[in-house]
């Protein structure tokens, strides 16, 4: 009897051999460029009943009228008594329920994002998401992971990485800071690396009112001042100062960006029982009573300009006092805000990937994993620090920027729900196939595939045996191989020349007018 295959059976042996390798040469190609905005598809995570959510209402205002909140600017006082807000003790603002909801009112539900590639706009709010990387970090571990202060140069290929991922929206800003370069200038060389080796939009600079004022001039150049006006192109950042206090710094950063018309995240600084009371619901209240403050302000300085429910959140360690992530609490937390930022009908911004491990280790994934998912299904519209935030955010990783960015494909993938596009098409491959077959040969198979699964690169899924014969690298050592591959792989989207020469002579004029200061001055 001839052991020799027939013909089918050889033609079968090749499909099959053809199609993994079909697999695999699809796979080693790096696909980077970016997804479009997240339109979210799955139900969303909401613990508080309607009575619930009025609840919490009910205690913010209570505190607004009867506590009051603290404006320690004398334009932002001017502004309340304008309005007939109570003002006492010369900076304490007592507000009136009626007037925070009138006040609220205006600021939009949804807008667009606009780009230098006008292909990069996303739409926001609503539905809509969007990840953008970690901000603020004053070291790094680099491409050697190795912990030191970072550079102008370490920041853009943070840029650079964050045009290549496709996960990624925005460039953020300071992703790290730049330590080679004076505090007081800082900004002006930010926002320019921001602009030149991204397309992406990105965010500014809120470490003063001047300095927004500069990001924004700047933002001028790049898009027309006209433009800013009805457009959004920037994103700020306020922190207010829990509890319940907003300082000089960033209500008149927040005014510059206000008054261009460029959305601010109104952002109180949380961290769960040292700022807050030691209870998620209470320390829900206060963070909403403090946020919807800086709301209402925004449009009594600019009524109708975009504005974020904002928040950093952390909970703090009774035991050593420092910050945690990833804890029950915190997705609590980010539930309940998402359900108030829905009931107030305002885009809302939260913190992803958050970590607090010393290395990109099974803490840094578990904390950044536990956040990541609990974001997701709280419906954030601005999912910021997407990437590379470890150590409480006192470094950023590269090995990590680029597997959280991954995480956050992933993520995007689940979110966007169940596809029903060839549903028929591929029944029809289980008539094919029958009992006992494969389908790694297929048609559909071969067609679909790189869409019909997620197929992480990062993570290592063969055997034992070929692990070890790959050179048995961990997932830091494939991670930063990763970067080190999309840096090689750069092609910067060219700015304009004559805006680019523009730009230029805008950093050098004002780092000629700007007295050469160096204290840190950061943002969360």
């Amino acid at each position: 009897m001839s052991t020799e295959k027939s013909r089918p059976e050889l033609m079968e042996g090749r499909t099959r051999r053809g199609g993994r390798a079909a697999l695999r040469k699809k796979r080693q190609q790096r696909d980077t460029k970016m997804l479009p905005a997240l339109k979210r598809q799955l139900p969303l995570t909401e613990p508080l009943s309607a009575e619930q959510i009025e609840k919490i209402d009910a205690a913010s205002l209570d505190i607004l009228e009867e506590v009051g909140v603290v404006f320690r600017d004398d334009e932002a006082i001017a502004h309340w008594k304008s309005v007939g807000a109570d003002v006492r003790d010369g900076d304490r603002v007592h507000l009136d329920r009626a007037l925070v909801r009138e006040l609220i009112k205006s600021i939009p539900s949804e807008f667009t994002y606009h780009a230098r590639n006008p292909q990069h706009n996303l739409p926001f709010g609503n539905e809509h998401s969007m990840f953008i990387p970690m901000t603020g970090a004053p070291y790094l571990r680099d491409l050697e992971d190795k912990r030191r202060n970072p550079t102008l140069d370490d920041l853009a290929n943070f840029h650079k990485l964050s045009h290549m991922l496709p996960a990624m929206h925005s460039s953020a800003h300071h992703i790290v800071e730049p330590m080679d370069h004076v505090v007081s200038h800082r900004h002006l060389r930010i926002t320019y690396s921001s602009m030149k080796y991204s397309d992406k939009t990105f965010m500014g600079m809120t470490t003063s009112g001047k300095n927004a004022e500069d990001v924004l001039e700047m933002c001028g150049i790049l898009f027309g001042d006209e433009f800013l006006e009805t457009h959004p192109v920037v994103t700020g950042n306020c922190n207010g100062n829990s509890p319940l206090v907003w300082d000089e710094t960033m209500l008149s950063a927040m005014r510059a960006f206000n008054r261009r018309n460029q959305p601010v995240l109104c952002s109180p600084f949380v961290l769960g029982g040292a700022n807050t009371p030691a209870s998620t619901a209470a320390a829900v209240a206060q963070l909403n009573a403090e946020a919807l403050s800086a709301l209402a302000y925004t449009q009594v300085v600019r009524k109708g300009c975009p504005a974020i429910y904002g928040h950093y959140l952390s909970t703090v360690s009774m035991a050593s006092g420092a910050p945690m992530a990833g804890t029950p609490e915190i997705s609590l937390m980010n539930f309940m805000i998402g359900q108030m930022a829905r009931y107030y009908d305002v885009p809302w911004r939260t913190s992803n990937t958050l970590g607090g491990a010393k290395t990109f280790d099974a803490q840094a994934g578990y904390e950044s994993a536990t956040t990541l998912m609990a974001v997701m299904l709280s419906g954030a519209n601005y999912l910021w620090h997407s990437a590379g935030w470890n150590e409480a955010g006192m470094h950023c990783s590269m090995a990590k920027f680029v597997v959280d960015a991954e995480q956050c494909a992933m993520a995007y993938r689940m979110s966007e729900g169940v596809q029903w596009g060839d549903f028929d098409e591929a029944l029809s491959a289980v008539r094919d196939i029958g009992p006992g077959g494969h389908y790694l040969g297929h048609k559909h198979t071969l067609e679909t595939f790189k869409e019909a699964f997620f197929m992480p690169r990062l993570f290592d899924n063969n055997s034992y045996e070929q692990w070890v014969a790959d050179g048995s690298k961990d997932i830091t050592e494939r991670a930063l191989a990763e970067a080190k591959g999309l840096l090689d792989n750069y092609v910067e989207p060219k700015l304009d020349e004559a805006v680019n020469e523009a730009l230029l002579d805008y950093i050098a004029r004002r780092e000629r007018e700007i007295p050469a200061i160096d204290a840190l001055n950061t943002e969360h």
